[in-house]
């Protein structure tokens, strides 16, 4: 059979005959490739690690109310406050 002679359906379908084996193909590489567990339990045990510390927050606040360590004078001309 000559190209000339094959119909574009016949075409169509020989194509998406072979994208199906090659998505196929490619699944299967994937399964065999990956090497993620199966569960979650199968890794390893999560730390915290040596150097982290654990401490309870403060119940009070330090600062209640900012005061601004330095004063200005208000200039003439502007309310006072």
């Amino acid at each position: 059979m000559e190209w000339s002679e094959v119909n574009p359906s016949q075409l169509k379908l020989v194509a998406a005959g072979i994208g199906a084996c090659a998505l196929v193909g490619m699944g299967a590489f994937t399964v065999v490739v990956s090497d993620a567990p199966g569960n979650i339990s199968e890794g390893p045990e999560i730390t915290l690690g040596g150097t982290t510390t654990s401490t309870t927050a403060p119940t009070t606040v330090e600062t209640s109310v900012a005061t601004p360590p330095v004063t200005a004078t208000t200039p003439s001309g502007f309310a006072t406050p």
